[in-house]
């Protein structure tokens, strides 16, 4: 019995991991057949994390959050930081220790914690494996919610340490990127910024540390940002003053203000205006909404139990969050298709792809760390009263720190003026990593049966 089970289980995570691969592999076929193209594809990306994910982030959170449940959410919370923590330390070793490209810390610090997941735990609702997860009296439906919001949390401390770890790292899923009117202005004053910064060169005290001391062009350093942890051996020719994404402005400082700052300061207000983006905002009001009895219930409860704003507002925006769902990961396809045949005119002779640092990724993502999440939550859940007694908390805390890499990594080599090798190989990593993921399937059925075992 205890082996059909297994198979059982075994057979709907594979259905359920095929059905994201088809769904990013339907963004491929759209860029394939001139349907999307990345002009497009940016819009939908910036659509998607403006308006529909803080949406999302709002309706789930809030609906779920209370008092009785904050303790779970800030478990996520604590779970969320000690994985990122655990993964930039395995991502420094392998550089400075094992040699690896820079981008390998990235590559292995953040994973897909947003669409992808999502999308993997409405197909195992749809395989009904779940429903060993439930040990009260809810509907399934009500289960499924909760570990979205679950997901939801720990995507939400991912996109922020995003942000400050790295607030130049502009791609369609997480970073924030210039509004059309302030790139056109930064394009105008990338002149005069190179002039400034040959001024600012020679000057001593809190600015030194932030310029670059043997680039031929001054360049201002994020000290979060790759470079700074990780020095590279590349040979840079192009200053980044000359990408608008490496000039942004605070949107809270005018720009004739912001143009007498020194960069220690416009460095902290960058660093202040990333963190505090859109989702993060749509989870705080979600949070506050929920946490307060009487915002609760007007935003979440039936008309009848006085919900004034459930069947119109809140209704409202369950409708543009459930978009959240399917366009990215229909956009990571198209991304990987124009990555790859982009990368395909730009492939160097002699230049192959590094093999021990896409199988060192790899591994972490896919053996490495689900092993080390499962085992850990299964036995903090089973030895002490930590995690409580909700399965559905512990199966998605043990699902977190797995899967494949974002799609962020092809920005942080356009951004960093990278080699064109460098973005070749980050696109067939890529590639290669969401090809596999079905792999996942063994990560969910472990997940699973730890679970399950919990509960026994």
């Amino acid at each position: 019995m205890a082996g059909a089970g297994l198979l059982e289980s075994f057979l709907a995570a594979i259905q359920a991991s095929l059905s994201v691969l088809l769904v990013i592999s339907y963004g491929g076929l759209a860029a394939w057949l001139g349907l999307l193209n990345h002009a497009n594809t940016k819009a939908i990306s910036k659509i998607c994390v403006r308006m529909f994910l803080p949406a999302l982030l709002f309706t789930k959170i809030g609906a779920e959050l209370h008092a009785g449940s904050a303790s779970r959410y800030l478990l996520i919370f604590v779970w969320a930081i000690l994985c990122h923590l655990i993964s930039f330390v395995i991502g420094i070793v392998a550089h400075l220790g094992l040699g690896m490209p820079d981008w390998v810390t990235v590559a292995i610090m953040f994973n897909n914690t947003t669409s992808y997941p999502l999308l993997l735990i409405t197909a195992l609702d749809d395989t009904g494996i779940l429903k060993s997860l439930i040990v009260t009296d809810e509907t399934s439906r009500a289960a499924i919610e909760r570990a979205k919001s679950y997901f939801l949390v720990f995507a939400t401390v991912s996109s922020c340490l995003t942000f400050a770890v790295g607030p130049r790292l502009i791609d369609s899923e997480h970073a924030p990127e210039p509004d059309d009117k302030e790139e056109d202005e930064l394009t105008a004053d990338n002149l005069s910024d190179e002039n400034e910064n040959e001024s600012l060169a020679r000057q001593v005290g809190e600015e030194t540390g932030l310029l670059h001391p043997h680039s031929s062009s001054v360049q201002f350093l994020d000290p979060f940002s790759s470079s700074s942890f990780f020095p590279s051996n590349r040979k840079i020719s192009t200053p980044k003053s000359r990408n608008p994404s490496h000039n942004r402005r605070a949107s809270i400082v005018p720009k004739t203000r912001w143009q007498k700052l020194g960069p220690r300061t416009k460095w902290w207000l960058l660093f202040i205006s990333d963190f505090f983006n859109a989702p993060l905002l749509g989870a705080v009001l979600g949070a506050i909404v929920g946490l307060i009895p009487s915002l609760h219930r007007a935003f979440f409860s039936s008309t009848e139990d006085g919900g004034i704003f459930t069947a119109w507002l809140t209704a409202s925006l369950k409708n543009i969050g459930g978009l959240f769902v399917p366009l990215p990961v229909v956009v990571a396809g198209v991304s990987l298709y124009t990555s790859m045949k982009d990368a395909a005119q730009h492939t160097q002779e002699g230049k192959k792809l590094p093999l021990l640092t896409v199988t060192f990724i790899l591994v972490v993502r896919f053996v490495i760390w689900p092993i080390a999440s499962i085992g850990f939550i299964y036995l903090i859940a089973t030895t002490t009263d930590t995690l409580g007694t909700d399965p559905m908390l512990w199966f998605t805390m043990m699902l977190m720190p797995t899967g494949p890499p974002a799609m962020k990594l092809i920005t942080l080599i356009q951004v960093s003026d990278g080699e064109p090798e460098d973005e070749v190989n980050i696109a067939k990593l890529l590639t290669i990593s969401y090809v596999i993921s079905p792999i996942l399937s063994l990560t969910v059925v472990g997940s699973l049966m730890a679970s399950q075992a919990g509960i026994k």
